[in-house]
């Protein structure tokens, strides 16, 4: 039986994308200037906290280059400290494969799903974020086949607790040639995120959007810790001192084997999910639990490259066709003068 699938239509590929809606030789150098600062504060070299902030998922563009606008404005006060990636998250999964997917689906979440559409609104979001603020943003790769759209405007990406452990997004991983967080997966299990960070620091022969493709290794892929649920059905934080010690210890375990190495140890702690049970006010408590522990002991300081929060510019969740500018149509977020006041305090802390 042949598969039960519509073919709609054939959609442009990313090279053809990126020739119809061009990047500036601006974008390409701020894009350069950011990924080289990223490294650095990776490879130990500057020590600036990461915050990958910003909406659970990118519903509005006019609200999210506003948002972000606000985030440039605070970015310049805590620089010396701070180093902001905003989230542009432009792909949603979903636990049971329902509901919105977010804006590379439905540009207009009000409206049926247009692909098409979606691949070309994403591109000029990331495009417009770089052009109005000069951040280069962060988005999720829940599709691997799809990253090569935003590749030359993204400067981080994240493997979701749901795709940590599929093949082609740990091989896709290891050639997007920026930082990628690998989460730990939604049973806890440290040692499945481990793996992917292995497999995805070494270099693969796969194939890819119907080539055959080699990479080297991407050696900025880390961890992301972000909760998880035990088999009750309970939220598990795994934020913690011991949690954090736990993963310095699993690294070093990893480079002690003699079997293979990690580059580059690292992790960026996911305040939001299970670790804060998503009650979005408790983002503000975990980061500052983060930093105290960070003040405890180096080596965890050394091993906390940086903190991921859920932030929009009004407080909590709200139903599609709702309409209030600036809130979340998916999980609840932190709104701006909660998140504002949280940037300046974890400056200070850090």
């Amino acid at each position: 039986m042949e598969m039960e699938m519509e073919f709609l239509r054939k959609l442009p590929t990313p090279q053809e994308l990126k020739e119809q809606f061009p990047v500036s030789t601006e974008v390409v150098a701020a894009k350069a200037q950011r990924d080289e600062e990223i490294r650095n504060i990776f490879e130990g070299k500057d020590d600036r906290l990461i915050l990958v902030i910003g909406p659970c998922s990118a519903d509005n563009e006019d609200a999210v280059i506003d948002y972000i606008s606000r985030l440039r404005t605070v970015q310049e006060k805590v620089k010396d400290k701070i180093f902001i990636i905003p989230r542009i998250y432009t792909n949603k999964p979903r636990t049971i494969g329902v509901g919105y997917k977010g804006m590379l689906h439905q540009p207009d979440p009000e409206k049926k799903e247009d692909m098409l559409k979606g691949i070309i609104a994403i591109r000029e979001l990331h495009t417009r974020a770089v052009k109005e603020t000069g951040f280069t943003c962060a988005d999720e790769m829940l599709y691997p086949e799809n990253h090569r759209y935003l590749s030359d405007l993204l400067s981080y990406v994240a493997v979701g607790a749901r795709s940590v452990e599929d093949q082609q997004h740990r091989l896709t991983a290891s050639g997007v040639g920026i930082p990628v967080g690998m989460k730990n997966p939604t049973g806890g299990d440290i040692a499945v995120m481990m793996n992917s960070m292995i497999a995805a620091q070494h270099g693969h022969t796969f194939l890819y959007r119907g080539w055959e493709v080699t990479t080297t290794g991407n050696p900025y892929a880390h961890a992301i810790l972000r909760g998880y649920v035990d088999k009750f059905g309970r939220n598990i934080p795994n934020y913690h001192y011991e949690d954090l010690q736990n993963l310095l210890e699993h690294y070093e375990d990893v480079n002690a084997s003699q079997q293979t190495t990690l580059a580059n140890p690292a992790v960026i702690v996911d305040t939001n999910h299970s670790n804060s049970g998503k009650q979005f006010m408790e983002q503000i408590r975990i980061s500052k639990d983060v930093l105290h522990s960070c003040k405890v002991s180096k080596e965890i300081h050394n091993l906390v490259k940086g903190l991921m929060i859920e932030s929009y510019i009004e407080d909590g969740a709200q139903k599609v066709g709702e309409h209030c500018y600036g809130k979340s149509i998916t999980d609840p977020c932190l709104g701006w003068e909660k998140t504002e006041k949280l940037i300046y305090e974890l400056a200070d802390l850090w």
